[in-house]
Formats: structure tokens, C-alpha cells, sequence
């Protein structure tokens, strides 16, 4: 098996810049035999390397599993006297519907309320993309952040709106090209109606 990742301890992340052979070579085999079934010639100049490229594909969009997001969000934790509302939005999605295996994405909004501890900035969007680099529904999704934030913070409150255009929906199916799908999940104060009146407010608006 070759090295296949590159841990930063620093930032608690894994990128992936080279791929474990054997299973992109187990993983390439079963396309060329779905190209053939589609109708297509695999072995015609333009679809030769079509197999091993998709399985590199797969291989970096559910790279997720292989990461902890509870360590991400550690590797970056401090203790702090702050408890007003934390928000990070317009963080980018881009993840694998588990029902078509075609690509949704959008954006992420992102609150908390620290009780005692924040976390690095960067770390919330990086949980994002560890459970986003998985086969997922979006429901699923914006409830394993939520998750995710509350159990390794203990915040007084997590608030995750997600809006995503899906491409199962676009491209096939209902062939809606404009439809957008939001997904939300709140604790703590989020779930009081003026907190989270305050936190869609924000998200909305445009500071300067």
C-alpha cells in the first residue's frame, strides 16, 4: 500500500496527494466493465485512462472516512471568556449524494456560542469537508456537524444552516435546474426563537 495521505498535526487534517494503488486499480477494473455496459468502447484512445482517473475521483471525494472531525476541531481548541455568538458562513460544500452518487453543493453557515472553549477558525469549515468528503444526504450532513461541534466544544448552542443545489434533481429526475434545497439543525439557545432569529438575520446580511 502506498502513502496515500499527509497529516498535519498542527491543522488536524488529511489531504491526499498520492492514492493506495491497489484498491484505485480494484476500483478502475469495476468502471471499465461500466463504461463497456453503457455502450462505450473503454479501450478507444479518449476512455483508455478514464477508469484509473474516476477511481482517483472517488478516491479524494470520500476521503472523509478517514478522518476524525471530533480531532480537527481539538487540535485547535483554547480556553476563553467569550460567550456571544461565533459565526462562520459561506463555507463551501461540495460532497456525493449516497442515492445517485452525483455531486450536491452549496454553503454552509456555521454558529456556536462558546461555553469556555472556542476552536480555531479554519477548523469549523475543515469538520465541514470531513463529513462532506463522504457519500451523504444533506439531512445527515448538517446533523453530523451540528453533532460534531456540540459534543467536542460543549458550546451553550450550535446553530447549521446548509443550502445545496443537487444535481440528482438537475440532471435528472425532476430536471429542476434552479431548486434549492436548506437543511437546519440547532441546540442549546439556538433553540430559542430570538437566538436563532439573530443567527438567520446575520447569515442573511452582508457586513462591512
Amino acid at each position: 500500500m502506498t502513502d496515500n495521505t499527509e497529516f498535519n498535526s498542527n491543522e488536524g487534517y488529511i489531504k491526499i496527494d498520492k492514492y493506495d494503488q491497489k484498491k484505485i486499480e480494484t476500483i478502475a477494473a469495476h468502471y471499465k466493465n461500466i463504461i463497456s455496459e453503457i455502450g462505450e468502447d473503454p479501450n478507444r484512445d479518449g476512455l483508455l485512462k478514464t477508469p484509473e482517473r474516476v477511481a482517483k475521483a472517488m478516491q479524494f471525494l470520500t476521503h472523509g472516512y478517514d478522518i476524525n472531525p471530533e480531532d480537527i476541531l481539538r487540535s485547535a481548541m483554547f480556553d476563553e471568556d467569550y460567550s456571544q455568538m461565533v459565526i462562520v458562513k459561506d463555507i463551501e460544500v461540495y460532497s456525493m449524494c449516497e442515492h445517485h452518487l452525483l455531486p450536491f453543493f452549496g454553503k454552509a453557515h456555521i454558529a456556536y456560542i462558546p461555553n469556555g472553549k472556542i476552536t480555531g477558525l479554519s477548523k469549523i469549515p475543515r469538520v465541514v469537508d470531513a463529513f462532506a468528503r463522504r457519500l451523504q444526504v444533506q439531512e445527515r450532513l448538517t446533523n453530523q456537524i451540528r453533532d460534531c461541534i456540540q459534543n467536542t466544544l460543549n458550546p451553550l448552542g450550535v446553530a447549521v444552516v446548509i443550502e445545496c443545489s443537487h444535481l440528482c434533481m438537475q440532471m435528472r429526475g425532476v430536471q429542476k435546474q434552479n431548486s434549492v434545497t436548506t437543511t437546519s439543525a440547532f441546540t442549546g439557545e439556538f433553540l430559542k426563537e430570538p437566538t436563532r432569529k439573530e443567527f438567520i438575520s446575520l447569515i442573511g446580511s452582508r457586513l462591512s
